[in-house]
């Protein structure tokens, strides 16, 4: 293998986006699509940070208000917010949902090195749905490892909440 196949195979795509002032990235290859905010249905006694389902040609697509799951103020819809279609393994089966962002930034390329691990006081106390930080352009950006920021219980609610009929 040359130098030029070992180095493109360390570069990996990251979607940006914003939650409140803070700025986020996550692996392109967990986007399935973004979304303009369609009509959200809101379902009973969900937490807090269920936003709700919404209609996805057909499908009834959980929507995780992304701010509030992240223990940030929920977010207030804009022109700018966005729905990111994801999907995650959990016991090997795919999930899809939606969760709600302030604003996409753009797709981003880098080098796997360039990632920093993620932030502790002590290696017990790491946050766990922090991949690593990523610095680009004098700015920090957090990582986001989906498959450990939504617990099995979370998605065992998302898979319920597609259960629900979203009105015509």
């Amino acid at each position: 293998m040359n130098q030029e196949e070992e180095n493109s195979q360390n570069i990996k795509s990251f979607l940006s986006f914003r939650l409140n002032k803070e700025k986020f990235a996550m692996e392109v290859e967990k986007v399935i699509e973004i979304l303009e905010v369609p009509r959200i249905t809101h379902v009973p006694k969900a937490p807090e940070y269920m936003k709700g389902v919404i209609n996805l040609r057909g499908k009834v697509l959980p929507l995780i208000d992304t701010c509030v799951k992240f223990g940030l103020p929920a977010i207030d819809l804009k022109i700018e917010t966005c729905i990111v279609v994801v999907a995650i393994q959990i016991n090997n089966e795919m999930i899809q949902f939606g969760i709600l962002v302030d604003e996409v930034l753009e797709v981003l390329e880098e080098d796997e090195k360039e990632i920093q691990s993620s932030p502790s006081i002590e290696k017990k106390n790491s946050i766990e749905f922090i991949k690593g930080i990523l610095k680009v352009d004098e700015e920090f950006l957090m990582i986001l490892d989906l498959d450990k920021a939504f617990s099995i219980d979370e998605v065992h609610l998302l898979k319920t909440s597609e259960e629900v009929s979203t009105p015509a």
